[in-house]
C-alpha cells in the first residue's frame, strides 16, 4: 500500500496589514500488516526404506506431502463428474467407497496437489496374487492438505497425468472403468490415506478412513476436510509394513 499525503494552506488579508495564517495537515497512516497463521503440518512421511519392493502402481518421482497453512481452506470436490452417480457409506473388509457411474465418466482431482502413484497397465488376474494389482488402472493425488486421494478401476488415465505433475481441484485424471477386480461393474474405487512415502503398500493406498462423510459434503458443495482424521490415524498406526490379517 502506498501512503498519500494531503496538505492545505490558507491565507487571509485584513485591511493593509497582511496576516498569513498557514495550517497544514498530513495524514500518513501506516499500511495494515498481515501475519500468516502458523503452518499446520500434514502427515509426516515415513523415512525408513522398505525391506522389499512393493508391487503396485508406478511411484517414480512421487512427491513428498506439501501441507500448507491454509490446508483446511483448500477446495474439495466430488471425485466423479457425472449426472448419475451412487455410492454406499460402507465397503467390504476395509475403509473405502465404490462410486458407481457409467464407464467413461470423468474422474477428477479432489483437491489441489501433486500426482503420486500412477498405473496405466491392468496386471490383475483372478488366478494371481490378490491385493497388489486389484485396482487395475489407477491414479493417486497427494493433496496440498497432506492427504492421499486414490481412484482405481479406471478405463484410462488422462494424458500428461504422471508422478510429480501438479493438478488442481476438478482437473480430470482419467475415466471411470472396470479394470482390476471390478467384477465387470463400472465404478471408481475411492480411498483416502496418508502418503506413507518410503514403505508404502496397496493396503494403505486403498484407504484407511471412511470417505462417505466427506463425499456427502462435497457432493452438496461443502468443503469438509479429511486432513485431521488422516493425521490422527497416521499418528496411531504409522505406516504398516504388512497388510492387516483377516
Amino acid at each position: 500500500m502506498v501512503s498519500l499525503t494531503i496538505g492545505r494552506r490558507s491565507a487571509y488579508a485584513v485591511l493593509l496589514l497582511v496576516l498569513v495564517l498557514a495550517a497544514a495537515g498530513c495524514g500518513a497512516g501506516a499500511p495494515p500488516t498481515w501475519t500468516a497463521p502458523p503452518a499446520t503440518p500434514g502427515p509426516s512421511a515415513a523415512t525408513a526404506a522398505p525391506t522389499a519392493a512393493t508391487p503396485g502402481p508406478d511411484a517414480g518421482g512421487q512427491p513428498a506431502p506439501t501441507g500448507t497453512p491454509t490446508r483446511d481452506r483448500l477446495p474439495h470436490v466430488f471425485p466423479v463428474r457425472a449426472q448419475k452417480v451412487a455410492y454406499h457409506p460402507t465397503h467390504s473388509a476395509y475403509p473405502g467407497t465404490d462410486i458407481f457411474a457409467d464407464c467413461g465418466e470423468p474422474f477428477v482431482a479432489v483437491t489441489d496437489g501433486t500426482i503420486g502413484e500412477v498405473s496405466r497397465r491392468d496386471r490383475y488376474s483372478k488366478r494371481g496374487v490378490q491385493g497388489p494389482y486389484n485396482g487395475g488402472l489407477s491414479v493417486s493425488v497427494i493433496g496440498d492438505d497432506g492427504v492421499r486421494y486414490y481412484g482405481s478401476h479406471l478405463t484410462e488415465v488422462a494424458e500428461g497425468i504422471d508422478p510429480g505433475v501438479r493438478v488442481r481441484a476438478g482437473q480430470q485424471l482419467g475415466t471411470v472403468g472396470r479394470t482390476g477386480n471390478a467384477n465387470n461393474v463400472c465404478h471408481l474405487h475411492f480411498g483416502i490415506s496418508p502418503p506413507c512415502l518410503g514403505e508404502d503398500g496397496w493396503w494403505i493406498r486403498r484407504g484407511v478412513v471412511w470417505p462417505a462423510p466427506y463425499l456427502d459434503s462435497w457432493r452438496k458443495g461443502g468443503n469438509r476436510a479429511p486432513a485431521g482424521e488422516v493425521t490422527a490415524w497416521h499418528r496411531k498406526h504409522g505406516c504398516p509394513e504388512k497388510p492387516p490379517v483377516g
